[in-house]
Parts: C-alpha cells; structure tokens; sequence
C-alpha cells in the first residue's frame, strides 16, 4: 500500500509535464490532422499528418530505421538524391528508438511517439534543473515557457526529430553531472552522443570544468572519479563501430557529405551566396549571438559552473556554424539560458509579453511545419 501510494503521488506530479508536452504538440497538430485548408490566413497543404510525418529531418531517420544504414537497402528502396553515406550524419539512437516501437504504432506513428516521449523527458529534467534554484510554482512556469519557447524548438518537438531526446539526455547528463553522481552522467552522455555528433562538446565542457581549476597542480585531481565520463567519447566508438559494421567504413560519418557546416572565420553565415544560406534576409541572425553572449555571460556571473562551460563550449561553434537554421544548432543552449535569465522570466512583466507572443509563436509553428515537408510521392517503404 505504501509503495503504490508512494507510485501514485510519483505520477501526480508528472501530470503537469505530461500536459505541458502533449497539449502544446496537440494544438499544433490539429489544423494538420482536420485538414484546414488555411488558418489565421496561414495556407496549410492538403496532405494532413503526412506534412508533419514528412518534415526534415524524419523521413531521414526512418530510412535509417528501415534499413539499419545497410547502403543496399537504400539504394533499394529508398529514391531521395542522397547518397548511401549521406544518412551516417544522423546518428543511430533515434532510429532505434523509432524501431523499438514501430511494431505498435508502425514507423511514422512511432517516429512522433519517441519525439513527444523524449520531449517529456526534456521537459521533466529541466523542471528538475530548475527546482534548483525556484520553487515548485516557479520552476513549472519556467518549464512552461521551455515547453514552447523559442518556436523552433516547439517545432522540432511536435514532428520526428532526434533533437528532443538529445537535449534531454543532456539535462539528465548535467543534472547528475551537478550532483557528483558521475556514471549516471556519463551514461547519459553517452546516449545524447550516440544521438548528435555535437555531444561530444558535453564532453569537452566537463573536462574543462575538471580541469581548469587545477591546471597548477593536476596532482590533485581525483581522476578516477571522472572516469565514467570517458563514456560519452565511448559512444562515438560505439557508432563509428557500428557504421563499421553496416557500411563497411569506420569513418564513414566524415565522407556523409555537406553535414559540417563549420567555416571559418567565423559569422560565415552572412554570406548569402553559401549553399544552406541562400538569403540576405538575416537579420535575427544577430538577435541569437546577442542573446548567447548575453546568456553565457550571465551563468559565469552567477557562478553555475557547468551551465557556463557547456554555454560557452557549445556557443563558440556557433559563431563558425554557416547554416540558415542557425537556431536549430543553438536549441541545446536553450535550457541553460532560460535557467541563467530564471529571475527575469519568472516576472509579472514576462508573463504579460508570454501572452502575446504565444500567438506568433503558434502562427510560425503552423507556417514552418507547413513549408519544411520533405516531398514524398511513395509511402509503402516508410510504413
């Protein structure tokens, strides 16, 4: 009776984060699912779900779900102008997840399953970052604002994306990492590396947060209670082992083509004649580095020592990152910058602004999920 009591006050409290995760997503699925020709003025295609199943990058991912990257099975069944290699850029654990469970909801319904299921997880773990430092009334706000801020996270939450479990693995990897708790960090690590190549900057942070403090005596290190966090470099070995496996070539992630946006010097991304800018339209552009800068700044003066060299670990990159979807790269900064600007956002002055830009908010979600579908004419080798 205790434990079932204890189970069930356990499951009361997720019920906020449930709703915050699947509410939102509902919203945004339903003028697709009703098949509204327009809304708010906003034309929306005639293809239903099929327009969020097909947004990029899912599709991608199902392929390497279905055919477990074996090149031949690609070529074989699957007719998008990519080559074979091209899908080792999008790494394994999310088409895994999509295959554990496509035997129930079937690829495409599995796809959408794993994003809303990992962006419960996201959300669950920020809401544990941020009773940290808030109380419980505080801390689901700040998670509320996370749940559908900014739009393009709300965007890739609510199609078939691997972002949502990379960002909570994450969380779930800092979380642990702040309370010493070091294979649970490094357990996560390793799942977020085996989900985005980027997961290895996670790495890079905690060796500097290590190692910076005792760079006059590295004597005093206590290396053995870091060594869980070898996990997370361990889980590109498991994936490039893996390719070895399936392709043939233990590097084949470096021959997957125009993946790696990085160009130096930076703020390459102005230049609109590069391949994924394709616009002089760029002007928000500048709004996001502000806004980074203005965030990891802010962690190192509160003194939130992991948040900071995970920021500043992964916001360099940025700066050298020519991609016109630069804030999709930013999302995994997100959290960590809602949580050094918690002070603010938790006024009565935010809130009122949250009200009026939720509606934006969800009028760009409609339009980008809209215009972002990848161009399937052939179901039958996704289902």
């Amino acid at each position: 009776m205790w434990y079932y009591q204890t189970m069930v006050n356990k499951f009361k409290k997720l019920i906020p984060l449930i709703l915050l995760t699947i509410v939102p997503t509902f919203f945004i699925w339903m003028p697709f699912f009703a098949r509204f020709e327009k809304f708010w003025n906003i034309p929306l295609p005639d293809g239903g779900m099929a327009t969020v199943v097909s947004n990029f990058d899912g599709p991608l991912y199902m392929v390497a779900e279905k055919t477990l990257y074996n090149p031949e099975l690609i070529a074989k069944n699957f007719q998008f102008p990519l080559t074979n290699e091209y899908y080792s850029a999008h790494f394994p654990m999310f088409p895994i997840f999509i295959k554990i469970f496509s035997p129930i909801f079937g690829s495409p319904y599995s796809m959408l399953f794993v994003t809303i299921s990992s962006s419960l997880l996201a959300l669950f773990f920020f809401y544990k970052h941020a009773r940290r430092f808030l109380n419980n009334n505080d801390s689901l706000w700040l998670t509320f604002v996370f749940a559908i801020f900014p739009a393009r996270w709300l965007i890739v939450r609510s199609v078939g994306s691997a972002e949502p479990f990379f960002i909570a693995a994450i969380l779930a990897s800092t979380f642990f990492f702040g309370k010493k708790k070091y294979w649970l960090a490094g357990m996560w690590g390793m799942l977020a590396q085996m989900t985005k190549s980027p997961a290895i900057l996670l790495f890079v942070a905690y060796f500097l947060q290590i190692f910076i403090p005792y760079l006059k005596n590295l004597k005093n290190i206590e290396y053995k209670k870091y060594l869980p966090l070898l996990l997370i470099p361990f889980g590109v070995f498991l994936v490039f082992s893996f390719y070895k496996i399936t392709y043939g070539d233990f590097w084949v992630y470096f021959k997957s083509g125009d993946n790696m946006h990085l160009f130096f010097p930076p703020f390459q991304i102005f230049n609109y004649s590069a391949p994924w800018v394709g616009t002089f339209w760029l002007e928000e552009i500048i709004f996001i580095y502000l806004i980074g800068i203005l965030g990891v700044y802010k962690l190192y003066q509160e003194k939130l020592t992991t948040y900071f060299y995970f920021a500043l670990v992964f916001f360099t990159p940025l700066l050298f990152v020519t991609h016109r979807d630069l804030m999709r790269y930013s999302l995994p900064l997100i959290p960590f910058l809602l949580l050094g600007f918690r002070e603010t956002l938790i006024k009565k002055e935010f809130k009122i602004a949250m009200a009026v830009i939720i509606i934006p908010i969800y009028l760009y979600s409609l339009a980008f999920i809209s215009q972002n579908a990848m161009p399937i004419s052939d179901w039958a080798p996704f289902l």
